[in-house]
C-alpha cells in the first residue's frame, strides 16, 4: 500500500503545494520563503523519514502569519490523506528530545480528534524573521488538519532556537513512531470503536 499524497491549498493569501511519502527516507525540498520555517520543516522531514516537498508562496509583504499557518494546514492535510484508513498504525507515541540545554516532549494520538496542548515559553519575540507566536499557530493548524491530538511541552531550556527546533524534531520522531505499521495488526484499526 502506497502512503503518498499531494495537496494544493490555494487562497487569496497563499498558494501552497505539498507532497509527502510517509514511508520515505526523509528527503525534502522546502521553499516557503521564510528561512527559519524552512529550517524547521527540513528537520520535520529528516527526522520523521517522511519525504516532503513543500512549495509556498504567500503574502509575506504583509507578514508571515498566513504562510506559516497555511503551511501547517497543508502539511497536516497531506499526512492525513497519505495515512489513509489508518489500519495497522501504532497510533500513539510519546518522544522526548534533548537539544543541548533543552528538553522537549511531544505526545500524540492519531485519533481524528484534533487538539493542541502547547506548553512552550519563549524569551524572544523573533527567531530569524519569524514572530515566535507563529509557532503555536503552525502546530495548531497542523494538529487540526491532520486530526491529531498533540501535546507539546518544553520541559526546560534557555535558548529559544533550541526550544523550537526540539519541538519540531520531537514532532518528527513522534510521527515516525505513531504512523509506523505494526505487523501484528497490519489490517486492523487500532480502536475498540471500530472507527477513528
Amino acid at each position: 500500500m502506497s502512503r503518498k499524497a499531494k495537496i494544493l491549498r490555494k487562497t487569496k493569501e497563499t498558494n501552497i503545494s505539498v507532497e509527502v511519502n510517509l514511508d520515505g527516507k526523509g528527503k525534502y525540498q522546502i521553499k516557503t520563503k521564510i528561512g527559519f520555517l524552512d529550517h524547521m520543516l527540513e528537520q520535520l522531514s529528516k527526522h520523521s523519514l517522511i519525504d516532503m516537498k513543500v512549495i509556498a508562496k504567500g503574502d509575506t509583504h504583509i507578514d508571515l502569519h498566513h504562510t506559516t499557518e497555511d503551511s501547517g494546514i497543508a502539511i497536516g492535510e497531506a499526512i492525513k490523506k497519505a495515512a489513509g484508513n489508518l489500519k495497522g498504525i501504532r497510533r500513539f507515541s510519546s518522544i522526548t528530545i534533548p537539544m543541548d540545554e533543552t528538553l522537549t516532549r511531544v505526545s500524540m494520538d492519531i485519533s481524528n480528534r484534533p487538539y493542541l496542548i502547547w506548553k512552550v515559553d519563549l524569551k524572544v519575540e523573533k527567531l530569524g524573521e519569524m514572530d515566535t507566536e507563529l509557532f503555536k499557530e503552525w502546530f495548531q493548524a497542523f494538529s487540526q488538519a491532520a486530526g491529531i491530538t498533540l501535546h507539546i511541552e518544553n520541559l526546560y531550556g534557555d535558548n529559544s532556537h533550541h526550544k523550537i527546533e526540539s519541538c519540531f524534531k520531537a514532532l518528527a520522531r513522534s510521527l515516525r513512531e505513531a504512523l509506523q505499521i505494526d505487523k501484528r495488526i497490519k489490517n486492523i484499526l487500532p480502536s475498540t470503536k471500530g472507527k477513528i
